[in-house]
This record gives structure tokens, sequence and C-alpha cells, in this order.
């Protein structure tokens, strides 16, 4: 079946995986990697071979308009094993980096399913969900899933940095790599859960922004949700960074500064801001 931007999302690949021997797998997709302000925010949607067809309209978030998606999002909660979405805070993007970043949030996503994994299914071709060798051979110090901030809950799912289901490994090796990761170039697109990911991450994200807005109302974020908008632009240049800005990239804080590009991967920055919801 197609919808009037292409073809329907389907189950198919998630289906395929799962009579592969995986028992759950779950579609993950990222929004805010652009932004300027505010967190970076991974839905994750977890489905088994129970899963029914996902729920009329569903579709890239990207490919839809605002109130399409906020029309979809009851459906989506109620859809497939369980879904939630993990956040990363702009002093954490600071600090560790944008891949970095996306990974801390996918695993708070992950620990606020409640549920244990065996496979994540990621839009594109890079997988940023599994934490570079190098980290543990050279003992970098990595964020922790359980810090606090102003906008953290009482309480992380993921706290302790083992996911659901999972044990300390005694080898010292990470309990993560044990859930498998597999890229599909427009699996937003393409696969259902990615797909309803997509849209739980953009409403919630969203949603969040127009909270912090309220708070900073000068930057407009209730409109542009953080991102280089000429009205957000022009607030910075005029006010300078609040202190919900990724100061480690390129700010446009001077008449001649663009905004940086979504691969501004640079680091800075101390401070943790750990959120994430069901």
């Amino acid at each position: 079946m197609t919808t009037r931007n292409g073809p329907r999302p389907d189950l198919r690949l998630e289906r395929a995986l799962l009579r592969s021997g995986a028992r759950v797998v779950v579609g993950m997709d990222e929004v805010g990697r652009g932004a300027l302000a505010g967190p970076v925010t991974v839905g994750a949607v977890a489905v088994d071979l129970s899963t029914r067809t996902c729920p009329q309209g569903v579709a890239d978030s990207k490919l839809l308009t605002p109130a399409a998606r906020e029309r979809l999002l009851p459906a989506i909660s109620r859809w497939g094993l369980a879904r939630a979405t993990g956040h990363a805070g702009p002093d954490e993007i600071d600090r560790y980096g944008i891949v970095a970043a996306l990974r801390l949030a996918g695993r708070r996503a992950l620990g606020a399913l409640g549920i244990p994994v065996d496979l994540v299914l990621l839009d594109g071709s890079h997988d940023w969900l599994t934490a570079p060798a190098e980290l543990d051979l050279f003992g970098a110090e990595g964020p922790d899933l359980a810090a606090g901030g102003d906008l953290a809950p009482a309480a992380d799912p993921a706290a302790g940095a083992v996911p659901v289901g999972g044990t300390p490994a005694a080898d010292g090796a990470d309990p993560w790599s044990r859930i498998a990761v597999r890229t599909r170039v427009k699996a937003d697109q393409r696969c259902a859960s990615v797909a309803a990911a997509s849209v739980l991450a953009k409403c919630r994200r969203d949603a969040l922004m127009v909270e912090l807005s309220r708070e900073h109302p000068a930057y407009g974020w209730h409109e542009n949700k953080g991102y280089g908008s000429a009205e957000h632009v022009g607030a910075l240049r005029r006010l300078g960074p609040s202190t919900l800005h990724r100061t480690s990239w390129r700010l446009p804080v001077g008449p001649d500064d663009a905004a940086p590009s979504a691969d501004d991967e640079r680091t800075a920055g101390p401070r943790g801001w750990a959120m994430m919801d069901a």
C-alpha cells in the first residue's frame, strides 16, 4: 500500500528479524540533531510477532504536518508492546558530542521501555547506538545514565547502565553490546516501528520545546523548536545564548556568523541533564 508521500511503512523487515530469532525488535529514530538549543530526543517503539499492522497514517515524521503527527500520537501510544522516548540535554551534547548524546538518549529510551530487547532497528547507515570499542579500550569516562538535572524525573529506568533483562558483565564488557543493532536506509519511511518512533520523538520534543519557550520566550522556541530560524538567530545575536543552547557549537552570535550544520559534533562543557518519558 502507498501513501501520498510514497509506500506505507509496514512490518515486513521487523517480522523477518523476529522470525530469525529476535523476540522483541525496537524501531528507533532521533530528532533534534541539528537544533541550536534543547535536547536531542530518541523515540523507541517495541514490536513482536503478535504486533498488528501500524495505525493508519503513520509515516516518517518529516513527511507529516504538525497536526497530522498530533492526531497520530494517541494511536501510536497504544500500538506495539511498549514505546518511550529518551533525551540528552544540551549540556550533555556539549560535554560528550552529538553522537554520544544520541547514544545516551537511545539508551534512556530503551531503559524506559521496561522490557527486554533483543534487537534495535535504526534509520540510516550509521550505528550511533553502539559504543565504539575504543571507549572501553582507553577507559574514557562516559555519560552517566542516572545523571540528574533540573528537568530530570525522580528516577531513571536506565540507571545503572544495564539494559532491562540484562546483567552486569563480569568481564567488564558493555552489557548494552548484547543488544543487536541493524541499520536500514530510509527505515523511517519503510519500517513501521521506526516511522512510529520518529513521530513519537518529534511530538515529545516539540512539546518540550514549547514548554521551555515559556522560560525563554525571546528565542521563539514555541515555533522554531530550537532550530536556526531567522527569529532564533536574531535573538541569539541580540541576547547571546541561554543555558539551554549548545554552547560548544558555532552559534550565530555575531553579525557574520551562520547557523551551524547538523553535522557539527564538537564537544565541550559539563553538567548532567537526564530525561526520559514513557
